[in-house]
């Protein structure tokens, strides 16, 4: 449902196992019930009567196969309130209803922080509304942060490198996307990430964040002559007093010493 973001493998779990095996044991028992009841009728009218037992009487008719019927029905329903996706979709309703006031209060600088369980609700609320409008690129970029502060590598690499495509000159979404691939668990992404930081700092020599994340990446990568080159750079242009000099420093030392 969520595109690119969200893949279902289900493993096999006991509750996997439970779906599989309810409905067919209900199927069965059913069965079972059935089969005894009419075999128990035909016994019956093999067995011969006693002389003062009527002829005739009534016919036990649909009556015989509602047990079995309600017995299925019942497991069956049972099983899919246990395993079924139901509550998914509850909870997915849910996010979707509270994105709205979710987003405001991530906005606002004034509000009460979200928990991780919020955040949660509100990039699944975002995944659902950027299906009808992928080309915003402000709900790609809040998806981004979203999945950053989660951990979720995956859906931030996903919304940055969404909302760069759409627009390449968005500072933003370029760095934001080169955060992203810097921190990947997987070398190529962290070589993507540092052409892309690369370029930024071509543009602009003057942004510490960007800096920042070239000289982190650059290090990561083993090559410390240019971390140490962007380190130096930010040195010149942070205040004397400021306290990220002397971090900046003893990472200069570090570098020079490999």
């Amino acid at each position: 449902r969520y595109g690119n973001f969200v893949t279902y493998d289900p493993p096999l779990t006991p509750l996997t196992v439970l779906l599989w095996v309810l409905p067919l044991a209900a199927i069965v028992a059913g069965g079972w019930i059935i089969v005894a009841r009419t075999r128990r009728r035909v016994r019956l009218r093999r067995e011969p009567l006693p002389a003062d037992t009527p002829v005739c009487g009534a016919r036990a008719g649909w009556g015989v196969y509602v047990p079995g019927a309600v017995i299925a029905l019942a497991v069956g329903a049972g099983s899919y309130a246990l395993t079924g996706s139901y509550q998914q979709v509850r909870v997915w309703q849910q996010a979707t209803a509270q994105t709205p006031g979710l987003l405001a209060r991530a906005l606002d600088p004034q509000a009460q922080p979200l928990n991780e369980e919020e955040m949660a609700r509100l990039a699944l609320g975002l995944r659902t509304r950027l299906q009808n409008d992928a080309g915003n690129v402000e709900g790609w970029l809040m998806l981004g942060r979203t999945g950053m502060v989660l951990g979720n590598a995956g859906t931030a690499t996903g919304a940055y490198a969404n909302a760069y495509r759409l627009d390449p000159e968005n500072r933003d979404a370029a760095l934001g996307y080169a955060e992203a691939l810097t921190r990947s668990s997987d070398p190529e992404d962290n070589r993507r990430g540092g052409e892309l930081l690369r370029r930024l700092v071509s543009r602009d020599h003057t942004d510490i964040r960007v800096l920042s994340l070239y000289a982190f990446s650059a290090f990561e990568q083993q090559r410390f002559g240019e971390a140490v080159a962007a380190w130096e750079m930010m040195l010149k242009l942070l205040p004397a007093g400021d306290a990220r000099r002397a971090v900046i420093e003893r990472s200069i030392r570090l570098a020079q010493e490999k």
